[in-house]
């Protein structure tokens, strides 16, 4: 997921919605957790629907594919409050091109999204040294730009994956499988102490958020 184009034409840092930008930083976190445990970051998004968080990855075999992946799955996310699309990537510095943590989000109706970075730098044993804050880098895309706000949209409207009968944070899995066969990250049981911490810090983003 490198070859991506954030748009940075400006040095200002714009001031992002709150409920979203918990949700960049929460998949931020999510994706540096993963690294730190060894494992590779498949570009994922995270849907905040109805005070529930869903995350769902969206593996391709090049760039463009993990785009339009997670591209589809938002723009129809009818009831949804915002998004965020994490992938590990690299971004262009005074100092030239640094290794990033990306996540890129937006709200309904919005013509731009934002796009947030933690930089990393691997040394020659392969031991991964994160930036303490996320960093602004840009203008992104907003997959949600042709959607309206949530409360347009009846619960008939609403895809059955995000209604509240369907979406129990307390249920065993946060990711919710996609009807089109998109590969979602499933948790086994020995994955099942990760899996609880997962749905306890997204009921934490999304009861920040009210």
């Amino acid at each position: 997921m490198a070859d991506r184009n954030i748009e940075n034409a400006s040095t200002e840092v714009p001031e992002i919605p709150d409920e979203l930008e918990r949700v960049l930083v929460f998949a931020l976190d999510e994706a540096k957790e993963k690294i730190e445990g060894g494992e590779d970051v498949i570009p994922f998004t995270t849907l905040v629907v109805k005070d529930n968080l869903f995350i769902e990855s969206h593996p391709g075999d090049s760039a463009e594919e993990c785009f339009e992946a997670a591209e589809k799955n938002v723009r129809g996310a009818r009831g949804a409050d915002c998004y965020a699309f994490c992938y590990d990537g690299y971004i262009e510095t005074d100092d030239g091109v640094k290794d990033a943590l990306i996540a890129e989000g937006g709200v309904p109706g919005a013509d731009e999204g934002y796009a947030i970075a933690y930089l990393y730098e691997v040394d020659d044993e392969g031991t991964y040294t994160f930036e303490s804050e996320a960093a602004y880098i840009g203008e992104a895309p907003n997959f949600m730009a042709a959607l309206k706000e949530p409360v347009a949209y009846t619960d008939d409207e609403i895809d059955e994956r995000y209604r509240d009968e369907e979406a129990d944070a307390e249920g065993d899995e946060v990711e919710e499988a996609d009807a089109e066969g998109d590969e979602v990250e499933e948790a086994d049981a020995e994955e099942a102490e990760e899996v609880a911490d997962t749905v306890e810090k997204a009921e934490e983003v999304v009861e920040d958020a009210e």
